[in-house]
C-alpha cells in the first residue's frame, strides 16, 4: 500500500521548487495533492503534469499571508473532499538586505508570508485535523536558522520562529492526534539556484560535506516520512536535510 493512499494534502508553494517535487512525490504515494500557490500559471501546469501522470491535483490561487483567504480556501477544500490529512507549509519568500540597507517593508513581507502565512495555514488546518482526530503539519524551516546567514535578518527570524511555533503547536496539537514537525533544508538545487554563476554553486558545494547541493526531490521525500504513518511517533522535530553543513 502507498505511504499515503487517499490523503489531502495541501501543499503551499507548490507550483514549482520543493513544492512542485513534494506535490508530484506526494501524488505518487496515493495522495490526493491540493496546490496553493500565488503563480496560476505554473501551478495549474503541476497539476495538470500530476493529473496526466495518473494522480489527483488541484490547483487554487491563494495568498497564504491574507488569513482570510486561507480560510475560505480551506472551506473549500474540505468542501469539495471532506477532509484535509496534511498540511505542508512550503511557501516561503526572500527579500535579502544587510541590517542597514533592509526596510521596514523588505522585512515586513518575509514575515507576512514565511511566519504569519504558516500561522494561518496551520491554524485553519487544525481545526479540520483535530475535529477527525488525525493530522501531519510539516513546516520548512531552514539550516540557516541553526547557523544565521549574512544579509537574511528578515529570512533567518522567519525560519527560526517556525521552530519556535513547530515545537509549541506539537505541544498543543499532539494529544489531539495532530503531529507537527520541521524539516531544515540545506543548499537545494531549485531551478532558481541552478541558475547561479558556477563558481557560487561551486563554493556552495565545498561547504557541504558530501560535496553537493541537495536535491528538491530529497527534501520531498522528507516530506512524505513526516506525512506518514511511519512517523507518528515523531511530533515537534525538526529534520535537517543538509547534507551535513550544520554539524
Amino acid at each position: 500500500m502507498k505511504r499515503l493512499e487517499n490523503k489531502i494534502a495541501i501543499i503551499t508553494g507548490g507550483a514549482d521548487g520543493i513544492g512542485k517535487a513534494t506535490a508530484i512525490r506526494f501524488s505518487t504515494e496515493g495522495a490526493v495533492v491540493v496546490l496553493w500557490d500565488l503563480n496560476a500559471e505554473k501551478g495549474e501546469a503541476t497539476a495538470s503534469e500530476i493529473a496526466a501522470a495518473g494522480g489527483k491535483a488541484l490547483f487554487m490561487k491563494v495568498n497564504t499571508a491574507v488569513y482570510a483567504e486561507v480560510e475560505a480556501a480551506t472551506q473549500k477544500v474540505v468542501a469539495h473532499y471532506g477532509k484535509v490529512d496534511v498540511l505542508i507549509n512550503n511557501a516561503g519568500i526572500t527579500r535579502d538586505a544587510t541590517l542597514k540597507k533592509m526596510t521596514s517593508e523588505l522585512w515586513q513581507q518575509v514575515i507576512d508570508v514565511n511566519l504569519t502565512g504558516v500561522f494561518n495555514c496551520a491554524k485553519c488546518a487544525a481545526e479540520v485535523m483535530v475535529e477527525n482526530g488525525w493530522g501531519r503539519i510539516v513546516n520548512a524551516s531552514s539550516v540557516v536558522a541553526l547557523y544565521g546567514n549574512f544579509g537574511q535578518t528578515n529570512y533567518v527570524a522567519t525560519k527560526a520562529g517556525l521552530i519556535g511555533m513547530t515545537k509549541t503547536l506539537a505541544k498543543e496539537l499532539g494529544r489531539k492526534g495532530v503531529t507537527v514537525n520541521a524539516v531544515a533544508p540545506g543548499f537545494i538545487a531549485t531551478e532558481m539556484v541552478k541558475k547561479m554563476p558556477p563558481e557560487v554553486l561551486k563554493s556552495m558545494e565545498d561547504k557541504v560535506p558530501v560535496k553537493r547541493l541537495g536535491l528538491p526531490e530529497e527534501i520531498a521525500a522528507a516530506y512524505v516520512f513526516l506525512a506518514s504513518d511511519e512517523a507518528a511517533y515523531i511530533n515537534g522535530t525538526v529534520l535537517s536535510v543538509d547534507g551535513g553543513i550544520t554539524i
